[in-house]
């Protein structure tokens, strides 16, 4: 298909379907954002060296949320950050040192957090 068939097929499919979204909002994008955009609590990076075979691990405690909140932030973090990590127990873990770009990154996302 040509450039042109193609960017007509997807005009008459945008033109037949208004009710589609607009944009890409990540709705982890928005949680707990009050209507001033500030979570009302605080969030701490960690990191965390021992107990990981000298491999290192940062952790996000102090969400408070639910669990399918915490799991799709810390989706959108790995995603972010193009890293490994998982999520449990009120914890995100992000493998390897990210403190600094997950600070920045919370941050633009509307969170209170700090690196401890």
């Amino acid at each position: 298909m040509k450039t042109n068939d193609m960017q007509a097929a997807m005009q008459a499919f945008l033109a037949n379907n208004p009710d589609l979204p607009q944009g890409d909002e990540t709705p982890a994008e928005v949680l707990h954002e009050d209507k001033t955009g500030v979570t009302d609590f605080r969030l701490d990076i960690i990191l965390e060296k021992k107990g990981r075979g000298g491999k290192q691990a940062t952790i996000i405690t102090g969400f408070q949320g639910s669990d399918q909140d915490l799991l799709e932030l810390a989706a959108l973090l790995k995603r972010r950050l193009a890293t490994g990590g998982s999520a449990r127990g009120g914890e995100i873990l992000i493998q390897g040192d990210r403190r600094k770009e997950l600070l920045e990154l919370l941050k633009s996302l509307g969170y209170k957090a700090r690196i401890i």
